[in-house]
């Protein structure tokens, strides 16, 4: 596999209990990016949390923090969440009318802006945003909770994104996030992706299994 896959592990499958251990145990065992589902009970069916847990685990980790917003409205809280530390603010084409001007919004924080798009949501509603977008997300599960199985469709659509990253020639994230794992791993990067969010695949077996986990996803 490539040597620029980043590997997101996506805390929505740690111990909740124990989130700060959990934040500091992946970053030790080797995660590129901490990902973050925020989920609003509205947007998507299931609630998770909000700007001051995200405050809270940031002392605990200096990697990347990747935070998901799967919420709507989501304008109201972009601030927050920025402000508590995220580096990377994603949110859903999906979630707003107006997602020009959320990402316009993240832009003017001094963070990363990154946009979703559900496995129902055609490539092209993002083309005319791509100047504004420094990762893109494709969700290959329908959102709201961990564990799903990878919705093979995605793959074409990972393959039109890389495209349009490559029309614009700067250097953008292409995220995946839902049913990562051994077994659907290399079609994903051979798709066109470089960031995979990976919940299970990275959490199973507990802390002593996280290392061996993410070196498998990264299949060195």
């Amino acid at each position: 596999m490539a040597s620029n896959i980043k590997i997101a592990p996506s805390i929505l499958s740690a111990d909740f209990a124990n989130l700060g251990t959990e934040v500091a145990a992946i970053t030790a065992a080797g995660a590129d990016y901490i990902h973050v589902d925020v989920m609003d009970g509205h947007f998507v069916p299931n609630i998770t949390i909000g700007p001051d847990v995200v405050k809270a685990l940031r002392p605990h980790s200096d990697k990347v923090f990747d935070v998901h917003l799967m919420i709507s409205p989501v304008d109201p809280y972009i601030e927050a969440f920025a402000a508590a530390g995220s580096d990377i603010i994603t949110i859903h084409a999906e979630a707003t009318p107006h997602f020009h001007r959320s990402l316009q919004l993240i832009k003017s924080l001094g963070k990363k802006a990154g946009i979703s798009l559900n496995p129902g949501t055609p490539v092209n509603v993002i083309e005319n945003v791509m100047d504004l977008v420094d990762l893109v997300l494709i969700m290959s599960v329908n959102p709201g909770f961990g564990g799903q199985k990878f919705i093979p469709g995605s793959l074409e659509k990972i393959s039109q994104v890389r495209a349009l990253i490559e029309k614009e020639g700067r250097d953008i994230d292409l995220q995946v996030d839902g049913g990562i794992n051994l077994e659907t791993v290399q079609s994903v990067i051979d798709a066109g992706a470089d960031v995979l969010v990976a919940g299970t695949a990275t959490f199973t077996g507990g802390p002593d299994k996280y290392a061996e986990n993410i070196k498998a996803l990264r299949g060195k």
